[in-house]
């Protein structure tokens, strides 16, 4: 039993050192950006939105059959 006891203490402190003293302890983590804050996601879509042609919903398309109302 003492054993068992010794062995989950030895497991404890080393994951305890590992957390403090491991590969990743020195820098902090990544911020992950959101689409909506990534300035390279919203130039792309300000390029999209710009080169598309101007819509034509405002007039109903005479072969659809739709009178637009």
């Amino acid at each position: 039993m003492l054993y068992l006891l010794a062995l989950i203490g030895a497991v404890t402190l080393a994951v305890l050192l590992w957390k403090a003293y491991g590969p990743n302890s020195g820098k902090p983590p990544a911020r992950v950006v959101g689409p909506d804050d990534d300035p390279e996601f919203l130039w792309k879509v300000d390029r999209e939105v710009r080169r598309r042609p101007p819509d034509d919903t405002a007039r109903p398309d005479p072969d659809s059959g739709d009178t637009g109302k």
